[in-house]
């Protein structure tokens, strides 16, 4: 049974993948402007699905936290254990609707390494998520997956490179969200600065499979239009970002590896209230 710590970071994690829905406009994503469906992709999901399901999360969420904080270290059995919790979590999200396997991947991986050393700072949390990636998960299903062929095929990070890195388009995401705070943007201004931060830089396994390294470039560099031009905030950033937006929602492309990301950033951003502090 999980304590009251675990069931509060997975609160927290959950809390952080709903303030990441309820962001707008966010270029070829689901967001609150979706009144019905809208075609982001053949399975598309919409927005009220996706925080419906979101809300499935937490259950296996909070398993890992204790499982974290049962096993007491990044070790190849709590990676094992953290791998089958996934498995069960992801059963119970697409009885609720889907979605999220991304977001389940960095979110869960962060619980957990949260739960190892409650009080730590987000740069000492992505560490030790790093150190539980790290581990093979021996008890996986051997099938490749659409991430893992598309990492293959383009020699792209994908989310387990990532993981492995110890998330460095999270730790930029914080660091976007910081800067864009201290630049006088309003909250969802930097959160939206802090996804086209990613979505600058990252190498979606979703968009290579979608669109090919040359539409994966051209979403890159239509974020990094955004935040040249100013970022959000500013009247040439807004213009730039809706530009992008109405782009990418034309050609059905729809960068989710960039949204999970932004879910851990803002995570990690909400620790110093919702983790217990550390021991003296």
């Amino acid at each position: 049974m999980s304590s009251r710590e675990d069931e509060a970071l997975a609160l927290a994690a959950v809390d952080a993948l709903t303030g990441q829905l309820a962001l707008a406009p966010k270029p070829g994503l689901p967001d609150p402007r979706d009144l019905g469906a809208r075609a982001t992709r053949r399975d598309h999901r919409d927005h009220c699905s996706l925080r419906w399901s979101a809300k499935a999360l937490a259950p296996g969420l909070a398993a890992m936290a204790a499982a974290a904080r049962r096993t007491g270290e990044p070790s190849p059995g709590l990676r094992a254990e953290l791998g089958a919790i996934g498995r069960c979590t992801e059963h119970s999200v697409a009885l609720a609707g889907g979605g999220h396997r991304g977001a389940l991947w960095t979110l869960g991986l962060l619980v957990a390494a949260t739960a190892l050393d409650p009080g730590a700072r987000p740069g000492d949390v992505t560490a030790t998520a790093k150190k539980i990636a790290a581990h093979r998960d021996r008890k996986a299903p051997r099938r490749p997956s659409r991430g893992s062929s598309v990492s293959a095929k383009y020699g792209a990070a994908g989310a387990r490179g990532e993981a492995r890195a110890g998330f460095p388009h999270v730790r930029r995401a914080l660091d976007a969200l910081a800067g864009s705070r201290g630049a006088g943007a309003d909250e969802a201004e930097a959160r939206l600065d802090a996804l086209l931060t990613v979505m600058s830089t990252l190498q979606d396994t979703e968009l290579l499979h979608m669109a090919g390294p040359l539409g994966l470039r051209h979403v890159q560099a239509g974020a990094r239009e955004v935040l040249d031009a100013g970022g959000t905030a500013t009247a040439a950033g807004r213009a730039a970002l809706h530009a992008l937006d109405a782009d990418l929602r034309t050609r059905a492309w729809s960068p989710r590896g960039s949204a999970g990301l932004l879910a851990g950033a803002l995570f990690l951003d909400a620790l110093p209230v919702t983790a217990a502090p550390r021991a003296a």
